[in-house]
C-alpha cells in the first residue's frame, strides 16, 4: 500500500516550491483519466472517424483531405503544447495550476468534439479538428507537468508504464463503444466526447493541486518569453536534446499506424464499411501487446533502474514490425506486423515518459520544458502526413512504412547518447555533451 502524501501547509505555501500533494494512487488514477480523455479524443478520430467522415465528403480525394486536416491539426498542436506548458507553469488559479489546465482544455476539447459530425465540407472538419488539437495539447502539458511535479522518482517507470498502457487502452476503450454503436456519425462522435469528458472529470476529482504562488521576482509574460517557451537549448542541455530526438524520431516511425485503415481499403480492396471493425481488432492487439511490455518493462527499470536497453530494444522492434507491414501480402501479416510494431512501440512508451523526467533542466518549469519534449510528439504528425503522399506516390506503402522503420532505428540507436540512471555526471557523457551543439 502507497502511504497519501502529506505536505506541510508552510511547504505548500512557499513562493516557486514544487510539492506532492496526491497520493501516488490517486495520482496515478489522475494521469490515467487525463491521458486516457486527451488520446481518446485524438487517437479514435485520427485512426477512425477522421477516415469515414472525410471519405463521406470527399469520396476518391479522401486521403488527401485527411493528410491536410490531419498535418494543419499537427502544426497547432506544436504551436499549443509549449504555450500550454509555459501558461500552465505560470496559472496561480486556486484550482491548481496542472489542473485548470487539464480541466478546461479537456471538457473544451470534448465538447469541440461532439460537434464534429455536424461538419459538411473539408474546411469545417480542418477548422474544428485545429481547435480540438489546441485544447487537448494544453490538457496534456499539464498533465505531463503534474508527473514531473508529483511522481515520486522510485515510480518514475511504473507511472511511465501506466501512461503508455494508457495510450492505446484508452482509444481502445472509444473503438469498442464506437463500434458497438449504430453508424450514425454525430453520434458516434458525441460518444467520443462523453467518454473525453468522462476522463477529465475523473482526473480533477483524483488529483489535489495547491495553488502556486510564483516567486516575487518572476518577469511577467511577454513576447519574449512565449517564444522562448519554444526551445530548450540542446548545447546547455545535451542530454535533453537526445531525449528529444529520441522521441522525434520513433514516434515518426509509430505516427504510421494512421494510415493502416488505408493500407487496407487501397492494398486489399477491403470495403469501407468492414474498416472500422478491422481496426477495432488491431487496437486490441496492440493493447495485449502493450499490457505485457508496459507494465513489464516499466517495473522492469523501476527495478534494475535502467531506462536505456528498454527504449533501444522498443525502438528495434518497432522497425522490424514496420517492415514487415511493408513487405506484408496479405491481411494477417499486417495485424503480425502491427502486433510486433506494438511491442516495440509499448517498451518504448513505458521508459521514455520516466527517462524525459530525467531530462528536464528545472522543476519549476516543468510544464513547458516537458511540452517542448512533447513537440517531439506532435511535430510528427504534421511532418508524416505531409511527407506520405510523395512517399505513397513514389513506392507506395512499401516506401513510407520502410522510410519509418529507418526513422525508428536511428531514435533506438540515438538513446545511447543519453545517461541512464545515476549516469548523469559521469565523465564520459560529460565528453559527450562538449561535443554537442
Amino acid at each position: 500500500m502507497i502511504p497519501e502524501a502529506v505536505v506541510p501547509q508552510s511547504a505548500a505555501d512557499a513562493p516557486g516550491t514544487v510539492t506532492r500533494t496526491t497520493g501516488q494512487r490517486r495520482l496515478i488514477g489522475a494521469l490515467v483519466g487525463t491521458n486516457a480523455a486527451g488520446y481518446i479524443s485524438i487517437a479514435v478520430p485520427m485512426n477512425l472517424l477522421l477516415v469515414t467522415h472525410l471519405t463521406a465528403i470527399a469520396g476518391a480525394a479522401a486521403t488527401s483531405a485527411f493528410s491536410l486536416v490531419t498535418g494543419i491539426g499537427g502544426l497547432v498542436g506544436l504551436l499549443a503544447n509549449p504555450l500550454g506548458g509555459r501558461v500552465s507553469d505560470r496559472t496561480a488559479a486556486r484550482f491548481g495550476r496542472r489542473r485548470t489546465w487539464i480541466l478546461t482544455g479537456g471538457l473544451g476539447a470534448a465538447i469541440l468534439v461532439t460537434t464534429m459530425g455536424w461538419t459538411t465540407e473539408v474546411w469545417q472538419v480542418a477548422l474544428g479538428w485545429a481547435l480540438i488539437t489546441a485544447l487537448v495539447m494544453f490538457q496534456l502539458a499539464a498533465s505531463a507537468a503534474l508527473a514531473a511535479d508529483q511522481v515520486a522518482p522510485e515510480r518514475r517507470g511504473a507511472a511511465s508504464g501506466v501512461v503508455a498502457f494508457v495510450a492505446l487502452a484508452g482509444p481502445a476503450l472509444g473503438f469498442a463503444v464506437v463500434s458497438a454503436m449504430p453508424a450514425v456519425p454525430r453520434l458516434q462522435w458525441g460518444v467520443v466526447g462523453v467518454l473525453s469528458a468522462a476522463g477529465v472529470l475523473m482526473a480533477v476529482l483524483l488529483v489535489r493541486d495547491p495553488r502556486h504562488r510564483p516567486p516575487a521576482d518572476e518577469p511577467r509574460l511577454s513576447p519574449a518569453i512565449i517564444l522562448r517557451s519554444y526551445w530548450v537549448s540542446p548545447r546547455k542541455h545535451p542530454a535533453f536534446g537526445w531525449a528529444w530526438a529520441v522521441r522525434f524520431l520513433i514516434t515518426a516511425a509509430w505516427a504510421s499506424n494512421s494510415y493502416l485503415a488505408f493500407v487496407f481499403t487501397q492494398r486489399f480492396a477491403v470495403p469501407a464499411g468492414a474498416v472500422p471493425g478491422m481496426i477495432f481488432l488491431l487496437t486490441l492487439i496492440g493493447i495485449a501487446c502493450v499490457a505485457v511490455t508496459a507494465w513489464l518493462t516499466g517495473w522492469l527499470s523501476d527495478k534494475i533502474r535502467r531506462q536505456k536497453p528498454f527504449v533501444l530494444a522498443g525502438g528495434l522492434v518497432l522497425a522490424a514490425g514496420l517492415v514487415l507491414v511493408a513487405l506484408s501480402p496479405s491481411i494477417p501479416v499486417v495485424y503480425l506486423g502491427t502486433a510486433i510494431m506494438s511491442l516495440g512501440y509499448g517498451t518504448f512508451l513505458a521508459t521514455d515518459f520516466a527517462l524525459c523526467l530525467r531530462m528536464l533542466p528545472d522543476p519549476e518549469s516543468a510544464g513547458k520544458d516537458f511540452a517542448v519534449l512533447n513537440i517531439a510528439s506532435t511535430l510528427p504528425v504534421a511532418v508524416v502526413p505531409f511527407v506520405a503522399p510523395a512517399l505513397l506516390a513514389a513506392g507506395g506503402f512499401l516506401a513510407m512504412f520502410a522510410c519509418l522503420a529507418v526513422l525508428s532505428v536511428a531514435g533506438a540507436v540515438s538513446v545511447l547518447r543519453v545517461p541512464d540512471i545515476g549516469q548523469e555526471g559521469q565523465p564520459r557523457f560529460a565528453a559527450m555533451d562538449r561535443d554537442v551543439g
